[in-house]
């Protein structure tokens, strides 16, 4: 049995090995007792990205964390650096327009700046395409502020029903957002990192995902504590602070809400914070 001295150097912390172990075999009962080291992420070689969470029609905060990214990445070794959206651009704050104008202006000046579809643009798609169940949806979840900031009156939106409103649609988003939106991606992957807007399907391969879980998924992604093939950032999904766990990264802190904006940096394996 081991002696009393011999456990407290271990904290007492680890059950008893049967009592006819011999030593070489004690040696490597302990050292399995011990905790694994936590698993190291990091970015493809040469390359800084800064994955961006859910914007919600928020331009003040927006212009304010990419201000910070520029200083932040100016003050860094040069790298190949790319800006990743995680998706949700739209809806809820007050100025989804003018979201969708400034980052049609910084990806026409930034080739690494790459965008994520998230739910909320699914649905504004759809809408735009006539399918009037989604324009309802639309509605519930923060589209009539996307539509004043396009122009439409509270007055005409309380107005007109959900057929009227639906024609409505194409005269007021212009073309070149639209053809913006539908141009997003599903999933990004930098490295041992994979980009996605609400999170993945667990044990499925990322090649094998299917754009309904990564736009939507919440428990069945957020509850699940094994490894995933890479470390997953997201967004979709609010905290109050970064929620950073052992096989995911979420990044949603509820700008519309909170008023904070944030900004996840990466370059081989370290991470840092940035917020509105």
């Amino acid at each position: 049995m081991v002696a009393p001295r011999q456990r407290a150097a271990y904290g007492g912390a680890f059950p008893l090995p049967p009592a006819d172990v011999p030593a070489h075999m004690l040696s490597k009962f302990l050292r399995s007792s011990r905790s694994a080291k936590a698993a190291v992420f990091a970015t493809a070689p040469g390359t800084r990205v800064y994955a961006i969470g859910d914007v919600h029609g928020c331009l003040s905060e927006l212009d304010r964390l990419l201000a910070q990214i520029e200083a932040d990445d100016a003050a860094r070794t040069p790298a190949d650096t790319s800006l990743i959206f995680l998706g949700d651009l739209v809806d809820r704050g007050p100025d989804s327009a003018g979201v969708v104008a400034r980052l049609i202006e910084l990806s026409a000046r930034r080739a690494g700046t790459r965008f994520l579809m998230g739910n909320h643009e699914e649905v504004l798609l759809l809408a735009l395409d006539g399918d009037v169940e989604a324009l309802r949806l639309f509605c519930r979840v923060g589209g009539r502020e996307t539509l004043m900031s396009y122009g439409l009156t509270r007055e005409e939106y309380d107005r007109l029903d959900y057929a009227e409103l639906i024609d409505r649609l194409p005269e007021l988003i212009p073309d070149a957002h639209r053809a913006f939106l539908a141009g997003f991606e599903d999933l990004v992957e930098s490295g041992d990192y994979a980009f996605v807007h609400a999170g993945i399907r667990p044990e499925v391969p990322l090649a094998e995902q299917v754009p309904a879980d990564l736009r939507w998924i919440r428990r069945t992604f957020l509850d699940h504590r094994k490894p995933h093939p890479k470390m997953i950032v997201h967004g979709h999904t609010i905290t109050d602070e970064v929620d950073r766990q052992p096989n995911r990264i979420g990044i949603d802190t509820g700008a519309y809400a909170s008023g904070k904006l944030t900004a996840l940096g990466l370059e081989g394996s370290e991470e840092w914070v940035l917020q509105s």
